[in-house]
């Protein structure tokens, strides 16, 4: 359970709280709207983790929401899943990493003008940790996500310790928005500040108790995830009035510099480089499982069930730092994650679907977990998943209709792609 909590905080947590507020703020310029968006988006996500613990425990297989969707609805379903969850999941990779190599080469000037170099070196040692085994990427993660944990708890005492206390009005100056589209708006920006709370099912059959050990590492992460991030956000209100903070690109910059003056910013630089290697050893981890359990499918060669002593899907690993590290190099990782957007909420609006699915269909097969107030909170999260997506389409339509356009296209590539890993097996 260690691990599922470390995976899902490491995953989760980034420099999306360090930056998102400010976007919430502008859209939900009142203290109380502000921190309420927080705790709904937080409640998405745990009545998500209620339904996802029941598919995990009931699907204790390596992949992450492919499984479900290709047990619930076939394999094509699952091939759109598992492909654009794996090609994003590679992305982020890539994005987090050069975020790292950013903030790097600008701590140390000496670093300077090599940020992608760094990013390189830093996917290709988490690579290289984790083909020694398994025990090695679990260790690394644990470790990862305990010092960004401390780094947040570090910066929200600051906060409170050294801040002056606002005394500026709770309300800044009206968005010039229709109230509702302005929540809808700053709710987009939470939810995909909490995206990440799922990682511990791509390693559903390496938990050594999944029954137990996953529901209580999603409840677990997505709580401690809600408490930090409203502490984080409180943090920030009591050393920026809200308007302050909705003028801010980059919040917790100027809370820093609001501390510690001068050294705000090298502090704030520290934390971003801390708290962005658990997300890489994470995206690292996932993106194997996903390809793995493909393969494992003949949606992708044999050669990617190949599983070292360590328990390390190698070839797995091998290509998808491959290709982590070529979007790194050519700088497309930005407008891969923004096409693939779309699918990134629609996986999970079929993951809420397979609940309901599997329930008709199979309604005697074991299920170790079963979903709390099912169909209610189930409904709940599907339904928010659709108008999620809805409100993801219409707020980027362009990447949205070439995301459509993967999707027409898909059919086609799925039957290429079976045929090769069906001829890739031995007769």
């Amino acid at each position: 359970m260690g691990f599922g909590l470390a995976v899902i905080i490491g995953n989760t947590i980034g420099a999306g709280i360090l930056r998102t507020p400010g976007e919430v703020a502008a859209y939900l310029p009142n203290a109380g709207w502000f921190l309420l968006a927080w705790v709904i988006g937080g409640l998405y996500a745990l009545l998500g983790a209620l339904s996802i613990a029941e598919l995990g425990t009931m699907m204790p297989q390596s992949g992450g929401q492919y499984v479900y969707a290709k047990r619930a609805l076939g394999d094509y379903a699952g091939f759109v899943v598992g492909w654009s969850d794996w090609i994003s999941t590679c992305g982020t990779t890539a994005l987090i990493s050069m975020v790292i190599g950013e903030y790097a080469s600008a701590f140390w000037p000496l670093l300077a003008g090599r940020a992608t170099w760094i990013a390189a070196a830093v996917m290709i040692a988490f690579a290289a940790l984790q083909w020694r085994g398994i025990n090695w990427g679990s260790h690394i993660q644990n470790l990862t996500s305990l010092l960004k944990a401390v780094a947040f708890i570090v910066l929200v005492v600051a906060c409170f310790a050294l801040g002056n206390r606002q005394d500026a009005p709770s309300v800044a100056p009206a968005s010039s928005q229709p109230f509702f589209f302005s929540l809808i708006l700053a709710l987009q920006s939470v939810i995909y500040t909490y995206d990440g709370w799922t990682g511990v099912i791509y390693f559903s059959e390496e938990v050594q108790q999944p029954s137990r050990d996953i529901p209580r590492a999603l409840f677990g992460g997505v709580i401690s995830i809600i408490a930090i991030y409203l502490l984080v956000n409180l943090a920030f209100l009591y050393v920026l009035p809200i308007g302050k903070m909705a003028a801010e690109p980059f919040v917790a910059g100027a809370a820093a510099q609001a501390i510690f003056g001068t050294r705000g910013e090298k502090i704030i630089q520290i934390l971003v480089i801390i708290s962005m290697l658990s997300s890489v050893n994470a995206n690292t981890l996932m993106a194997s499982r996903v390809l793995f359990g493909m393969s494992r499918d003949a949606l992708f060669s044999e050669k990617a069930t190949t599983v070292n002593q360590g328990g390390t899907p190698t070839t797995a690993l091998l290509v998808s730092t491959i290709i982590a590290l070529f979007f790194v190099l050519s700088g497309t990782f930005n407008q891969v994650i923004a096409v693939l957007a779309f699918f990134f909420v629609a996986n999970y609006t079929i993951s809420f679907l397979s609940v309901f699915i599997l329930r008709r269909r199979q309604p005697a097969a074991p299920r170790p977990y079963r979903t709390i107030g099912y169909p209610i909170t189930t409904g709940l999260a599907f339904f928010g998943s659709i108008a999620f997506l809805i409100g993801a389409i219409a707020s980027d339509t362009r990447n949205s209709l070439y995301a459509l356009f993967l999707l027409a296209i898909s059919y086609p590539a799925f039957l290429v792609i079976q045929q090769i890993g069906k001829k890739s097996r031995p007769q």
